[in-house]
């Protein structure tokens, strides 16, 4: 086969083809890969349900809602059921007052709106500081453990703002901003004003997806 001359409408056949196939091959990487990656984000969002919620025999992605919070946000909202009958909800929610940015959570209420449980999905606080939320909030230690509180009665807010929960040490901040995603939760749930999450509520079906949990840690600050 005849070698092709090195001239500028060659070489851009070349490249031509060489970018076609190079796209052929991507597109057919992200064909296959892309209902094991929507399986292991529903397997994800599922262990989360199931994480901050008392046992249930329903499927929550499938009842799932939105409701707003008070801050006029739309969040996602999960009814876990059993036996037809709702015994908890998980609720999607995030605050970008963290001190690196964004933090998202997942928190559970039973039927009576008392905080059951709660994951961090996503943040990106400082190691060894504002990274202490995932646990810090459920310890059993003077005024940490934020788990069995109501918030028909108002918000959660840390000591240093006149609340009742103790902050994490040296990252107030991050503190902040954990409790105010966790109140937004609770302020979109409770919004709906019936607890069978039908009230002020829009249904949203099954397509619904929860980041994976993932931690970017960053920089060493001083969080006060």
């Amino acid at each position: 086969m005849a070698k092709l001359k090195s001239t500028l409408p060659n070489m851009l056949l070349s490249l031509t083809i060489i970018c076609a196939g190079a796209g052929a091959i991507l597109a057919g990487v992200n064909d296959f890969t892309k209902a094991p990656i929507a399986a292991s984000k529903a397997a994800a969002l599922e262990n989360a349900i199931k994480e901050v919620t008392p046992p249930f025999d329903n499927n929550p992605t499938q009842e799932a809602y939105k409701a707003v919070s008070a801050d006029g946000d739309s969040l996602l909202i999960y009814p876990a059921k059993k036996g037809g009958e709702l015994i908890g909800v998980a609720v999607e929610s995030s605050t970008q007052k963290g001190f690196s940015g964004e933090i998202k959570v997942i928190v559970g209420f039973d039927v009576e709106g008392k905080l059951f449980n709660y994951s961090v999905l996503q943040h990106a606080e400082t190691p060894g500081l504002g990274s202490k939320m995932q646990e810090w909030f459920r310890t059993d230690k003077n005024k940490q453990n934020v788990l069995g509180r109501s918030l028909a009665n108002g918000n959660l807010t840390v000591s240093k703002d006149g609340g009742d929960v103790d902050a994490i040490t040296a990252a107030t901040i991050s503190s902040r901003a954990f409790l105010d995603a966790v109140n937004r939760a609770y302020s979109a749930y409770a919004g709906t004003q019936k607890w069978d999450g039908e009230s002020g509520a829009t249904s949203v079906g099954t397509d619904t997806e929860t980041t994976s949990q993932t931690v970017t840690e960053k920089e060493g600050d001083n969080h006060e």
